[in-house]
């Protein structure tokens, strides 16, 4: 399916007292998106730390406690997506869940999941000063794709998003669409994401899609400030937007924002455009640099 809907969503932190509050959050979220017609839907990086607060204040104030404890929900998380999933029968890139490793530590793991349950994860790449100083999520190695339905799809989670050769490698690898869960506490930290996205658009000329939290959780030391601006980028060429943004949403204002997305024109820009840049990646790196000062 070349042609088909997404969402964005620019995701509200909520407290809950019970679980079947979030799962009837979860499940608001998914079915209004469905109604609407979307077939991929796509939740923001750490959203997934308002369940914390479903295990008390000792615990959802506590940066290494809290991880520990959102452990014991993750089965029952999963299968709630996997079961929206089929239910509604759309993909969804579910909010980014700090998970365990088996060697110890956490990674900040984001899962898409399909009809038929998982299809894949990919694992933040490049840590932040929060979460390495602070919070002590480890970084991952590896950059995947993950083949779908709608075609095969890369993962940058907020900061991975401002590193170009990782979406390189996934555009190389045939993802013309790169999906970008984000959580800043700052218009600096939201703007670096964004701009990240738009460059990842314009070099590989993909598609590229952000979300983000937004709004403000004062009880969570992880997740208390959040702002942002979901957004859906395109390439800068004949066919698409002038400015490379095909859809955005409003500032802080909690809510999908949708587009339609035709990833066969990704293929007829890269062949017709009137710039090549994703052709002409390569040939940066056989140019001469410049004499260094000692020379």
């Amino acid at each position: 399916m070349s042609v088909f809907t997404l969402a964005t969503a620019q995701y509200d932190i909520s407290f809950f007292t019970d679980w079947a509050q979030f799962a009837d959050k979860l499940d608001s979220w998914v079915s209004s998106a469905a109604a609407q017609g979307a077939k991929l839907l796509v939740f923001p990086e750490y959203g997934s730390m308002e369940l914390a607060s479903l295990f008390g204040e000792a615990v959802y104030s506590d940066l290494d406690k809290q991880l520990h404890a959102m452990q014991s929900l993750l089965p029952e998380w999963q299968a709630l997506h996997a079961s929206l999933a089929a239910r509604y029968d759309v993909l969804i890139l579910a909010s980014s869940f700090p998970t365990a490793r088996p060697q110890g530590g956490f990674v900040n793991r984001a899962n898409l999941f399909g009809p038929d349950g998982l299809l894949g994860y990919q694992d933040k790449l490049i840590m932040t000063r929060f979460e390495n100083e602070q919070w002590h999520i480890s970084a991952a190695e590896q950059i995947k794709v993950i083949d779908t339905p709608l075609g095969r799809i890369g993962i940058h989670i907020c900061y991975d998003s401002e590193f170009p050769m990782i979406a390189n490698q996934q555009v190389a690898a045939g993802a013309d669409l790169l999906l970008v869960p984000s959580c800043t506490d700052t218009q600096a930290g939201f703007h670096r994401v964004r701009i990240g996205c738009q460059a990842r658009a314009l070099e590989n000329q993909c598609y590229v899609v952000q979300s983000p939290t937004v709004g403000d959780a004062d009880w969570s030391p992880a997740v208390d400030a959040n702002t942002g601006r979901a957004s859906v980028y395109t390439p800068v060429d004949y066919g698409f937007p002038a400015n490379g943004i095909l859809a955005q949403g409003e500032s802080d204002e909690p809510g999908w924002v949708f587009a339609t997305v035709d990833l066969s024109e990704i293929a007829r820009i890269r062949n017709e455009g009137q710039v090549f840049n994703y052709r002409d990646w390569p040939k940066q790196f056989a140019l001469q640099a410049p004499a260094s000062s000692s020379d």
